[in-house]
């Protein structure tokens, strides 16, 4: 199994016939183009896509990429709405709660439901996004989520057992700690630590305590450092002092910078 990581919160996981993307999204950065973060080298080839929610730099290719590969989109059920008998998908690049984007090819849980696909068992996590404050100049905005606001929406996590291993991706998310004790013990962990300016996310001391209900064999940080609007690190974290912090507990921590890859198995990670 192969793991590459994207910045934010975007994977890509090969296994077998299978080429997993989480959150085919876009970077925010500089000219306030969306370009993407999997390379569309990438897309074709991709044959199942999750998405975790609705923000830009996780969803903001989401339908593109389905269109050039074919994939099943796999998310939230609050992601969906059928209009006039026809699946729509939030639009990825629409403002507010638009569902406008016709999906065919999608399939839907909740939170604790846990569905059969293409011989992956697919469990749905509940994460909460936190709060986004913008700046620009001396002004700020700050985006609370909510039943009618778009930031965070349908956010949600996922357990994927895949080839006899269990990954757990919990997107953009704040801590839950007693939900979270249900979560036993996963080959992969991926979680956000770049909350402690922002607190979209968790920080790093909350994504220890995380790991420490959690108890993964292997820890991937992300969502932290990005490049956003106009710095190179919108959501600061030290993630030489989470890595150690992790290893001190006795379990795996591998850092993996933009377009970087491990392969489990060959690298000993699991």
């Amino acid at each position: 199994m192969k793991i590459t990581h994207y910045l934010y919160n975007a994977f890509v996981i090969e296994s077998g016939n299978k080429k997993i993307a989480i959150d085919p999204g876009g970077l925010f950065f500089y000219f306030f183009k969306f370009t993407t973060l999997i390379p569309k080298s990438e897309w074709a080839s991709i044959t199942h896509i999750f998405v975790t929610h609705g923000d830009p730099d996780h969803h903001w290719h989401t339908d593109r990429v389905a269109k050039v590969s074919s994939a099943p989109i796999i998310c939230n059920e609050t992601m969906v709405r059928n209009i006039n008998g026809k699946d729509m998908m939030l639009g990825p690049r629409d403002k507010g709660l638009a569902f406008t984007t016709e999906i065919h090819n999608v399939h839907t849980l909740t939170v604790g439901e846990t569905i059969e696909l293409d011989g992956m068992s697919i469990t749905g996590i509940k994460t909460t996004h936190g709060s986004l404050k913008l700046k620009f100049g001396p002004f700020s905005k700050t985006m609370h989520p909510g039943p009618n606001e778009r930031i965070g929406w349908g956010s949600m996590g996922f357990e994927i057992i895949l080839d006899g291993k269990k990954i757990v991706n919990l997107g953009d998310t704040l801590l839950h700690q007693k939900v979270w004790q249900k979560i036993h013990e996963p080959d992969v962990l991926m979680l956000p630590i770049g909350g402690k300016m922002i607190h979209n996310t968790m920080d790093e001391k909350e994504a220890l305590q995380a790991i420490r209900i959690i108890k993964p064999k292997l820890v991937i940080p992300c969502h932290y450092n990005c490049p956003a609007f106009f710095t190179k690190k919108y959501n600061p974290a030290d993630d030489k002092m989470f890595k150690k912090e992790v290893e001190k507990m006795g379990i795996k921590c591998v850092i993996l910078k933009m377009g970087e890859s491990i392969d489990l198995k060959k690298d000993e990670y699991v």
